[in-house]
């Protein structure tokens, strides 16, 4: 069995103008899973985020959200993960999905940044796209001119409340994904949002 995840970083832009926009569903993930341990986040300089350390089932791990835009979240996932020294495959990163209807969240090991800035940022930062993710769905808004600005504006209430309960259901499998059984993982939150 592989080692557990060791970090996990939600993805968004720092500030109060965007922290209620779609493209905040890392840090809203971020933030209801150190709530749900008792965790408090503390700002970082040192790794450009706010850094929050947690414990499950025995397992230690870190939970950030950088505080630089998107596009340089790899700034922040570097700069921890090489202090810590913690690799590549014990990443997870969460971020939000324009090709995932809200409501939905999928998680997988590798693959490409899909035009995502924050993962760009980051495979470029670590020198590899091995991390795992989970890909919290937002929807499209139909055409690609159109997505600037639908991922920085506020989601209506019955689409936020199908995005948290997608959140809610990838936070049920962190325990699985922290004791390395990444499979399990996958099956338990595919079926629970099918």
């Amino acid at each position: 069995m592989a080692s557990g995840i060791r970090l996990i970083a939600g993805l968004g832009n720092p500030g109060a103008r965007y922290q209620a926009t779609r493209h905040n569903a890392g840090f809203w993930f971020a933030d209801a899973l150190a709530q749900s341990l008792g965790g408090q986040f503390k700002v970082s300089s040192r790794f450009f985020g706010e850094l929050c350390e947690a414990a499950l089932s025995g397992e230690t791990f870190w939970i950030i959200k950088p505080d630089v835009f998107m596009n340089r979240s790899g700034q922040a996932l570097a700069a921890l993960a090489g202090f810590y020294k913690i690799p590549v495959e014990q990443i997870l990163v969460v971020h939000d999905e324009l090709d995932l209807p809200p409501g939905s969240a999928r998680l997988k090991q590798g693959g490409g940044h899909g035009g995502h800035n924050g993962l760009r940022s980051i495979i470029d930062s670590l020198g590899s796209s091995d991390f795992a993710r989970v890909r919290i769905g937002i929807g499209h808004p139909g055409h690609r001119d159109l997505v600037t600005d639908y991922v920085l504006s506020k989601p209506p209430q019955e689409e936020l409340q199908v995005i948290e309960e997608a959140i809610a259901a990838a936070l049920a499998v962190v325990p699985e994904l922290l004791a390395g059984d990444m499979q399990r993982a996958i099956h338990r939150l595919h079926s629970s949002n099918e």
